[in-house]
């Protein structure tokens, strides 16, 4: 489902952070490669049980990141939705895989952020500090999509290794 070969596009800030996956700028709405945020409004448990706005964390480390040192997005693909598939650097550092790192969002890749993703549940950063439904499950759950609709993080999977963005 997602779009043709296009040409890259290259977006710089001042960024507009939706939730912890997806960025606006001017009328474009981004949406980060190669990761699957906690929804705005999903919460999560800590290690004692406790439920945590994790949506909103991710949310605010997703900002954090966005207004390290000049912040840029590239990307060609277009999602169902028609957001662009980006992946965005920051002070020299992927923010896709920052926010793996973080904890607050899952690789979605088999081999994209995979490395990241095993340091923030070993660490138990973010999410990885108790228990959390998938972002794809909560949404889901919540009819934010419908259950066919789960392949599309496959074949944006698919893209993003065949994209070499992760080199």
């Amino acid at each position: 489902r997602l779009s043709g070969p296009q040409q890259e596009s290259v977006f710089s800030g001042p960024f507009f952070v939706i939730d912890g996956d997806t960025l606006a700028v001017g009328p474009e709405r981004l949406r980060l490669l190669g990761i699957d945020a906690p929804e705005l409004r999903q919460t999560c448990l800590d290690e004692a049980q406790r439920a945590w706005a994790c949506g909103e964390e991710a949310r605010a480390a997703l900002a954090r990141l966005m207004h390290g040192e000049l912040p840029e997005c590239r990307g060609a693909a277009r999602d169902r939705y028609r957001r662009v598939l980006v992946s965005c650097v920051s002070g020299g550092q992927t923010v896709n895989g920052r926010m793996v790192a973080s904890g607050f969002a899952l690789a979605t890749g088999a081999i994209t952020f995979r490395r990241e993703q095993s340091g923030a549940e070993t660490a138990h950063r973010g999410i990885w500090r108790g228990t959390f439904e998938h972002p794809r499950v909560f949404r889901e759950r919540a009819g934010l999509i419908e259950p066919e609709q789960e392949g599309e993080g496959f074949w944006q999977s698919i893209f993003g290794f065949l994209s070499l963005a992760w080199l």
